[in-house]
C-alpha cells in the first residue's frame, strides 16, 4: 500500500514537471496533440478529428442542387484493382462523375454520401479561389501587391518582396517545414496550437520570395491571414458567401479553428465535408469558373490557377495540383492520407477519392504515390466498358 502511494506521488510529481517543461519551452500544444490524437490510437491527423477540435458551422445552400444521377449509374462494378486498393488504403468513398452526373459512386467503413471527413489540404484550392474572389471584389489590388500590406510581420529584408500571388503559388521563401509526423515541427504545432497567427507571425526568410516553388502549409496559412485582413470577414464566412453557398452545397460543413478565442481558420486543412460537395469545386473549375451559367470566378483566374507558374514545378499552379497521366491533363485538389478530387475538362470527368491513408511512395523523391494514378487508371477503364 505504501508503494502505491509513493508510485502514485511520483507520478503526480513527474507528470506536473513534464507538463510546465513543455509550458516553459512553449511547447505545451503537445498536450492538445496527446489528448486529441495520439491518445485515441493515431500518429498523425485523421478523418473524423475534426469532432475533437474548435470549429466553425458553414450553413448549406439555400438553393441545393443535388447531383444528377448518370443514366448508367452503378452499371459498373470497380475493377478488381480499384477493389483492392479501396480496401488495402481504407477508401470510405469513391466517385466518378461524368457529364456531370454522378456516374459511380460506393462508399466504405460505414461512411454515407452524407458522412463529414476531413478535407486536409483540399482546403487550399478553396483558399486560393477565395484569394482570387478578393482581387475580384476589389479588396486585393493583385497577385503583385506586397504580403506587408496586411501582415506587419513580413514588412522587412526579403520578407518586404512577398506577395500575396507568391503565397497562392507556395514561393514565400519561408523556413516552413512540412513534417506531419514530427511532433515537434512547425506543421505539427500549427495543428494544434491555440494561436496560429502567433506561430505564423513568427516564421523566418529563407530564401528569396517568388523565385521556386516549395510545398508550405504555411504559405496557404499566410494567404488566409491576408483575405481576413483584406476583406474584414473571417474567411468561414467568406467562404460560406463566396463558394459554398453558390455552388448548391447540400451539407452544412464545419471548419477547424486555432481555438474560441483566436478565432482563425486552419486555412491549410480542416474543412469537413463529402464526396459531392467537394466535387462542386472542381466542376466549377472545370467549367471555367461558371456555376450554372453564372461567372463565380474570373475564368483567367481559373486559367491561371491550373498552370505552372514555375517550369522548374509543372506540378503546382494556384493551389492547384498538376498531373498527367493517359496522355491527358488532370488538375486536382489534394490532400494528406489521400482525399483527392481529381479533374479531367475535356472528358468531362471528376473522380473523388477520400480515406483513411494513401500508398505509400514509390522513391523518397516522387511528386505523388502512386494511388493517384491507379485512381485515375482504374476510372478509366470503368468508363470504357
Amino acid at each position: 500500500m505504501k508503494f502505491l502511494k509513493k508510485l502514485f506521488k511520483f507520478l503526480i510529481i513527474f507528470f506536473g514537471l513534464v507538463i510546465a517543461i513543455l509550458y516553459i519551452t512553449d511547447t505545451d500544444y503537445l498536450i492538445k496533440a496527446v489528448r486529441t490524437i495520439y491518445m485515441k490510437g493515431h500518429t498523425t491527423a485523421f478523418l473524423e478529428d475534426y469532432k475533437e477540435f474548435d470549429v466553425k458551422p458553414i450553413e448549406a445552400s439555400n438553393n441545393p442542387q443535388p447531383w444528377p444521377n448518370h443514366k448508367a449509374h452503378n452499371s459498373v462494378k470497380p475493377t478488381e484493382t480499384l477493389a483492392n486498393a479501396n480496401k488495402d488504403w481504407g477508401t470510405i468513398a469513391y466517385m466518378i462523375i461524368k457529364n456531370d452526373s454522378i456516374w459511380f459512386e460506393e462508399y466504405y467503413d460505414g461512411f454515407g454520401e452524407d458522412s463529414k471527413s476531413n478535407s486536409f489540404s483540399m482546403a487550399k484550392s478553396y483558399v486560393s479561389g477565395l484569394m482570387f474572389m478578393a482581387i475580384q471584389d476589389g479588396f486585393i489590388k493583385n497577385l503583385n501587391q506586397p504580403v506587408c500590406d496586411f501582415l506587419p510581420a513580413f514588412c522587412e529584408d526579403k520578407a518586404a518582396n512577398m506577395t500575396v500571388g507568391d503565397l497562392s503559388s507556395m514561393a514565400s521563401g519561408t523556413n516552413w517545414d512540412e513534417a506531419y509526423y514530427s511532433p515537434l515541427s512547425i506543421t505539427t504545432r500549427a495543428y494544434f496550437d491555440d494561436d496560429l497567427a502567433k506561430v505564423m507571425n513568427g516564421l523566418k526568410m529563407e530564401t528569396e520570395p517568388g523565385q521556386v516553388f516549395k510545398y508550405a502549409s504555411g504559405d496557404t496559412q499566410m494567404l488566409a491571414m491576408v483575405i481576413e485582413k483584406a476583406t474584414g470577414k473571417k474567411l468561414y464566412d467568406y467562404f460560406e458567401q463566396s463558394l459554398w453557398k453558390p455552388l448548391g452545397s447540400e451539407n452544412s460543413t464545419l471548419w477547424q479553428v486555432d481555438s474560441e478565442d483566436h478565432d482563425l481558420v486552419k486555412a491549410y486543412c480542416c474543412i469537413a465535408s463529402n464526396a459531392k460537395d467537394f466535387a462542386r469545386y472542381g466542376k466549377l473549375f472545370k467549367d471555367h469558373g461558371k456555376w450554372n451559367g453564372k461567372q463565380i470566378i474570373d475564368s483567367s483566374y481559373v486559367a491561371m490557377s491550373v498552370k505552372p507558374r514555375f517550369d522548374e514545378s509543372p506540378e503546382y499552379g494556384y493551389g492547384w495540383w498538376l498531373h498527367t497521366q493517359l496522355d491527358k491533363n488532370f488538375f486536382m485538389m489534394r490532400g494528406h492520407l489521400g482525399q483527392y478530387v481529381i479533374v479531367q475538362p475535356e472528358d468531362n470527368v471528376i473522380i473523388v477519392r477520400l480515406g483513411h491513408q494513401k500508398s505509400p511512395n514509390l522513391a523518397s523523391d516522387d511528386i505523388y504515390t502512386f494511388d493517384i494514378s491507379l485512381y485515375i487508371d482504374e476510372a478509366y477503364e470503368m468508363l470504357s466498358e
